[in-house]
Formats: structure tokens, sequence, C-alpha cells
């Protein structure tokens, strides 16, 4: 028998009420939705979100005194968030919405199934917040009669080398007697991305994405390591990047 489906507790948060009631009428038709809470201020939502910890959050971004950037910033800290979902009616704002933590990002004015696809992604965060801690999953790799243990969430990037690939994991780096292929089915697709034929990389060590003087795509790690982007995996790497949550 499946387990029933997570029972969500929302929260929106709106200085205009007509918003507010929008976004409540769409969220009383969906089902796995247990209580809906509204907030008309970024302050209010900050005391309110600390008091009784909803599972999601819609937060505008512009609001008088305390928008949602602002609320995010006051939260910093506190031992759990709730699954964030930026709404506004301006476009400019979703990098920074993104790399605030929020989960989506839904430009006014949008349609059912725009909100619809919000919510299946909520579902599926909050969801995975509830599963128990699994097992650290790694890679056995054997050079010279030594076996190592690389832990996969800490490779930055995977490049192939003729019959193996070759595991960049900080300043260091293991030969792995495996295809890229056949690699890629054990790493989650959720955290890896290829972003070359011969380069797979770990999204949670992605920095920023640029244009070199060239003009060829790179992508750029917190360790600073550059790696080139092929315009056949630019847009999935691009939609992976705003999907991107670290909450897993």
């Amino acid at each position: 028998m499946s387990e029933r489906p997570q029972k969500i507790r929302a929260l929106i948060v709106d200085d205009e009420p007509l918003a507010r009631s929008n976004l409540k009428v769409l969220l009383r038709q969906d089902g796995d939705v247990e209580s809906i809470q509204e907030c008309g201020s970024g302050t209010e939502a900050v005391a309110q979100i600390r008091a009784t910890r909803p599972d999601l959050v819609f937060l505008d971004v512009q609001m008088p005194e305390c928008g949602g950037f602002e609320v995010l910033e006051l939260l910093k800290g506190d031992e759990s968030l709730p699954v964030i979902v930026f709404v506004t009616a301006y476009d400019e704002y979703a990098l920074r919405a993104f790399d605030a933590g929020a989960l989506d990002y839904l430009l006014k004015p949008f349609d059912d199934s725009r909100f619809h696809l919000a919510m299946q992604r909520a579902k599926q965060n909050v969801a995975a917040r509830e599963l128990p801690p699994q097992e650290t999953p790694r890679l056995e790799v054997r050079s010279a009669g030594k076996v190592a243990y690389v832990q996969i969430p800490d490779i930055d990037w995977v490049e192939a080398a003729d019959y193996y690939v070759c595991l960049h994991v900080g300043a260091k780096s293991h030969l792995l007697r495996k295809s890229m292929a056949e690699l890629e089915q054990e790493l989650d697709p959720r955290i890896f991305c290829r972003i070359h034929r011969s380069t797979i990389v770990n999204l949670r060590k992605v920095s920023a994405l640029k244009v070199d003087a060239a003009g060829e795509h790179e992508v750029i790690l917190d360790s600073g390591q550059k790696l080139r982007l092929s315009r056949r995996f630019r847009k999935d790497l691009q939609s992976r990047m705003r999907e991107f949550s670290a909450a897993l």
C-alpha cells in the first residue's frame, strides 16, 4: 500500500489582499493542502513562520518596509526554513530569488497550469524533507594495490579520460575505470549535470555561468575552476540551475 501524500501547511505573504485571495482560491482546490494562513507584511511573516513553521510559503518580493528578500535575511540562521516560492510581477529578481534559496518563481500574472507546476515541485520538496537520512553513497577507486573511497557528494566535477573517468574532489583527483555513460547512471540526476560530452558537474559546486572573451560559455566552480559549457547542454544546465534545490 502506498503512503498517503504529505499534507501541506501553506502561508501566503503579500501586501495586496486581492493577490492573497487569488492564491487562496487555488490552494483550496488542492486536496493535499491542510491549512492556509496569510500575512499582509514581511514583518508579520517572519513572526508567523517562526511561530507556526509552515511547510510552504508563497512570498511576495516587493512589500513596504520588509520585502521578500528581507524576510529570508531575517530568517537566516533559523533551524529549518519552509519551501519558498516567490511571487512577483517583476522578472528581474529571478536569479536573486534562486540564489536566496527559493524553489520557484511565479511571475504575475500566472495561469493555473504554472501554479500547479509550482505546487508539484513544492510537494516533492516537502516530501523529500520527511525522508529518513540515507547513507552517503560512495565510489570505490582502486590504484596501485590501494582502495580509496570517494564520497559522491564531494565530487566537484568529472571528466572523461580515455577508458577511465577522472573524479575531481577538491585538490585531489582519482581515476576510475568506468565510462562516462556508466558513471552517469550512478550519479543523482538532481545533483549532477552533463555540461559537455566529456564533462559532468556537481550543481552544488557551481558558483557562476559566464561568457569568456572569445564568446565561449563557461561554468565557474566555487574553487575557481573554469569548465567549458557546450551549446548542446547549455539550455538544460540553465534550466537545472534555476530549478535546483539544496533540500534533497
